[in-house]
Order: C-alpha cells, then sequence, then structure tokens
C-alpha cells in the first residue's frame, strides 16, 4: 500500500480538467509508455489506498485497471507535472495495458522507446534462472521451447564446452585457432630428400673383339 504523503492532491489543478487529470501509466522496468487516461480525485485516492490504478473514465465512471481482465498496474511512483494537471505514473502491468492484447495503447513504436532497459531486464531474468531448481537461462521466461528441449540444448552446450580444447594461459582462443591453421598450411622448411639415382648393371661375359691400336701394332 502507498503513503499518501507520496503524493499531495493538492499540487493538482482538478478545476482546469473540469474536475480530472491527464495520467500517463509508463512501465516502470522498461520506460515505455503504456497508456494515457484521466483521473479524479476519488481516483487517486483509491489508487494510494490499493497501489493499484484506478482511473476515472467520462462513460464508465470509476474504474479499477484489470479488475476484470487481472491486467492490473501495481503503482512503484507518482510525479505531478509542472503545470499540475497531469500525473506520470509509473507502473509494473501484470498483463496489456490496451483493450487489443498488446502491451502498450501505442503500439510497438513505444515498446522500443527503451531498448537497453529491455535487454537489461531480460539478462537480469535469465540470470535468475539459473539459481532456480531446473532453470534454464537459455530460453526466456515465455519462451514457446517446451521444457525438456530446454534442458536438452543446455546439457549440450555444456557437452560442448567440456570438450574443446584447452587454451594456453596468456593467450585468446582467437589466436590460438588461427596458429593451428597456420601450422597446417605452411610448407616444410626441410629440403626435399634427394632422388636415388638408377645406376645400370655391368654385363659379364666377352670381351669385345674390337681391335685397339697401339705404337707397338695391333693388338686383340
Amino acid at each position: 500500500m502507498l503513503d499518501l504523503a507520496q503524493l499531495d492532491l493538492a499540487q493538482l489543478d482538478f478545476a482546469k480538467g473540469q474536475g480530472l487529470v491527464t495520467v500517463v501509466a509508463q512501465d516502470a522496468r522498461t520506460g515505455a509508455v503504456l497508456m494515457v487516461a484521466h483521473a479524479d480525485r476519488e481516483a487517486l485516492e483509491r489508487t494510494l489506498a490499493t497501489g493499484e490504478m484506478h482511473y476515472r473514465s467520462r462513460t464508465r465512471g470509476l474504474w479499477h485497471k484489470g479488475a476484470t481482465s487481472g491486467n492490473v498496474q501495481r503503482v512503484v511512483s507518482l510525479a505531478v507535472d509542472c503545470d499540475g494537471d497531469a500525473l506520470l505514473a509509473r507502473v509494473v502491468p501484470a498483463g496489456p495495458a490496451c483493450h487489443t492484447g498488446s502491451p502498450s495503447c501505442f503500439g510497438a513504436a513505444a515498446l522500443a522507446a527503451d531498448a537497453l532497459a529491455t535487454l537489461d531486464r531480460t539478462i537480469g531474468e535469465r540470470a535468475a534462472g539459473l539459481g532456480r531448481p531446473g532453470g534454464d537461462a537459455g530460453a526466456p521466461p515465455n519462451s514457446t521451447m517446451p521444457p525438456n528441449h530446454r534442458g536438452r540444448t543446455t546439457r549440450r552446450a555444456q557437452e560442448v564446452a567440456e570438450r574443446r580444447p584447452a587454451t594456453p594461459r596468456g593467450s585468446s582462443p582467437t589466436a590460438t585457432s588461427a596458429s593451428r591453421r597456420s601450422a597446417r598450411r605452411a610448407p616444410s622448411s626441410s629440403p626435399p630428400a634427394p632422388t636415388p639415382t638408377r645406376v645400370a648393371p655391368r654385363r659379364r661375359g666377352r670381351t669385345s673383339s674390337t681391335t685397339r691400336s697401339s705404337p707397338c701394332g695391333p693388338w686383340a
């Protein structure tokens, strides 16, 4: 339950809007703008008393956001603007803010307002999954991957990491892989082995009958 002292209703100028002030609801985790509505003094008093957003509709009157659908908006903080005729409500939504089922009444453009905050939340949720029994940090909480496949994927990743050869201390895996490829591709620095010369065998048998000349005369 919120403390009434967190919001001084006297700062709001209800008369300017014929008893109403504009309320901008913002996701406190991602910074995305969820919706814009109106509230009167009674709606804000109910908001402070319950800790969940209440609005005033010109057609429906006082309404508790999510009372029927369950998509309530838990209030984190309320801030009055400089003119006193608008209110920023930072909330944690339990579901879509729009009646169409979209998280924001302003579509995808509002959801992309703070991509870094969304990434930070996703990393935090996956890191928290490591501490839960059977938690899987490799898949988001709303993943459509079957639970048995999630665990199988995680175990497979662990097996691949265990089989990978160790990297020498002080060197990066990329440098080590590059040096191995270079070693395979580099030609050998030692000279090639000499090719053996084939020697024809000497013939045995009769000596050639060719007559040779000499200073003393022919001889056989």
